[in-house]
């Protein structure tokens, strides 16, 4: 089932739905960048994506099955195993006799409906359908988590002893041999605990369900009675399971086991990682333990290794933002700083400039506490405090290493600093991060740091402020903001300034008031319960210009500077997020939620 680019070319023709000269323009591009016809056509938005599939149903004679709504029964679900439906976006919706209905997005894609045939056995009925369909359907794969817990309580101790495992977590746990520590018998008790058949399911359990929701975070807190588990899921903290204060000892052995961590030690905090591969992901979990009163609590973050293909516009950077990030990275030397408090992007945000900036003719060291992120052609360091391999040791011994551009995870403290500065005023490119509110805010920061104001002006290309929101699901509710609400809004930011920011990226038009600007809420749907899915950054990027250096040298305030920044351009972070909000990105409610501070 193959539908050449010509054959679909004149059907868009033909059927009136493109203009004959766009799709000429789409077939140059598609010849001189070698990206897919139907791939421009989507960027372009010549056609959307469901009214693309319907077409090459029709081309391919094959038909379009809508899945919303569909309850698919186990049996049936489940002749495609899991990782091969999710992987290849195919999966079996109805079975009559020996006759399969399998729904898919890529009709070309013979070779997996070759090899169900085989397994199944069965006479398969390929029909195409949209992703929407196929994320409903592989949604009922997923036991919910108090479902599949109560199952793991239920089974008998007779199947532990069997060895009736039941696999729980699909792919390989790496982790590193567990060192002995003292306490003789203890730790041999615990190590027992750890390896428990129960405890092993549960907390595999508990890893599947936080990779299949899309969390950050496992949260794993002891209390008096019990033991609660939260998920972390696009920056919100949701409860995600209770379970008996029975287990606790095995689930702090077992996650100590995985991640190479003392067995016996209690009273110190501990931070250690390890690793999940399958077919479909590969997700460092980094693991910090730290006691308190009811025992000890666990914090995993996950990191997802695969597909760090993102670009700033994709990360929320546009218009004016962009083009100064650009002209700051693509400077030879001098500095360009994230800010930005904890979770807000900031590491993805460096990593992506990286990305941009790593080509064959530059060398590009990194000194990093954890490194998040594997990425070829650079050397990546990781800071060990406990052998003296500190930010700043390891920035003096990346010195000597002939590097053109310079990754340093967060200056902390004044010998960093001053070693980053020194760094970009000797030719280098220096990318790091700063815990501040503001991107003007950084410049005191700097200061209070030991780093004289005339070292700042040389060295400082730009630096970029940004928070996380969430975005809006596809299905959303328009609404206009009451008088009551402007009103409200206007006792928190300056409106003024924010609907001047809106006209000038045209992001409303020119003659809008507020009471005439299409704002969005967050609506329930199949999508997500709370109307929210995934997260997109706001900005603020600040340029060192020379009005602005004169300002510096002057030992003017972050307020003045701020105030001269937006004079000559720079759109705030709350201006940004209003941009988005207007654009349908996020919600006021959520802009409310971030900025509040």
């Amino acid at each position: 089932m193959r539908i050449e680019p010509q054959q679909l070319i004149a059907f868009l023709i033909d059927g009136g739905i493109a203009e004959k000269k766009d799709l000429e323009t789409v077939q140059e591009e598609s010849g001189k960048t070698g990206k897919k016809i139907e791939a421009i056509l989507l960027e372009k938005k010549i056609i959307s994506e469901d009214e693309l599939i319907k077409l090459k149903a029709y081309i391919l004679g094959v038909p379009f099955v809508n899945l919303d709504g569909e309850e698919v029964p186990q049996e049936v679900l489940k002749i495609i195993p899991e990782p091969i439906a999710r992987r290849y976006s195919i999966v079996a919706f109805r079975k009559k006799g020996k006759d399969l209905e399998v729904a898919m997005i890529d009709p070309e894609d013979l070779q997996t409906i070759e090899f169900i045939k085989k397994k199944a056995n069965l006479n398969i009925l390929p029909r195409l359908t949209n992703p929407t369909g196929i994320a409903s359907i592989l949604k009922q794969y997923q036991k919910s988590i108090e479902q599949e817990f109560s199952d793991l309580f239920a089974v008998q101790s007779d199947k532990a002893v069997s060895g009736e495992e039941g696999e729980v977590l699909e792919g390989k746990i790496i982790s590193a041999p567990r060192e002995e520590g003292e306490g003789g018998q203890k730790v041999e008790d615990l190590a027992k605990a750890a390896e428990d058949l129960p405890v092993i399911r549960i907390v595999d359990s508990l890893i599947k369900h936080a990779i299949t929701q899309s969390a950050s975070d496992i949260h794993i807190e002891p209390t008096e009675k019990d033991v609660v588990v939260r998920y972390r899921i696009d920056g919100i903290l949701h409860d995600a399971m209770v379970l008996p204060k029975q287990l606790q000892q095995g689930i702090m052995a077992r996650i100590k086991v995985l991640s190479n961590l003392r067995l016996d030690e209690h009273r110190l905090p501990q931070d250690g990682r390890f690793k999940i591969e399958s077919a479909e992901f590969k997700i460092s979990f980094r693991v910090s333990i730290i006691p308190v009163y009811d025992g000890e609590k666990v914090v995993m973050r996950l990191l997802r290794e695969e597909g760090h293909n993102n670009s700033l516009e994709n990360l929320g950077v546009h218009g004016e933002s962009l083009e100064r990030v650009h002209r700051a990275i693509k400077k030879p030397s001098g500095m360009f700083l994230v800010t930005g408090p904890t979770g807000s992007g900031k590491t993805t945000t460096l990593y992506t400039a990286l990305e941009i900036l790593n080509t064959p003719d530059v060398n590009i060291s990194t000194i990093e506490d954890p490194i998040e992120y594997r990425m070829p052609r650079v050397n990546q360091t990781q800071v060990a405090p406990h052998i003296g391999l500190t930010f700043a040791a390891g920035l003096r011994a990346l010195l000597r290493q002939d590097p053109n551009i310079i990754m340093v995870g967060e200056i902390r403290d004044t010998e960093t600093a001053s070693l980053a500065v020194n760094a970009a005023l000797t030719g280098h490119l220096v990318l790091s991060t700063l815990h501040t509110n503001s991107a003007p805010g950084a410049l005191p920061r700097l200061i209070d740091m030991g780093i004289e104001p005339f070292l700042i002006t040389s060295t400082v290309n730009a630096i970029l402020a940004q928070r996380l929101v969430r975005k809006l699901c596809a299905e959303k509710e328009k609404y206009r903001l009451t008088k009551d609400q402007i009103k409200n809004l206007a006792v928190l930011f300056n409106l003024e300034d924010i609907l001047g920011a809106m006209k000038k990226v045209k992001a409303v038009a020119p003659d809008s008031a507020w009471e005439t600007i299409d704002f969005y809420k967050a609506k329930p749907s199949k999508e997500s319960e709370s109307g929210y899915k995934g997260r997109v950054g706001i900005y603020e990027v600040f340029e060192m210009t020379d009005s602005i250096k004169e300002l510096i040298l002057k030992g003017a305030s972050a307020d003045d500077v701020n105030k001269i920044a937006k004079k000559e351009g720079m759109i705030s972070i709350v201006e940004d997020s209003f941009i988005k909000a207007a654009q349908g990105y996020t919600s006021i409610e959520e802009i409310l939620r971030v900025t509040k501070e």
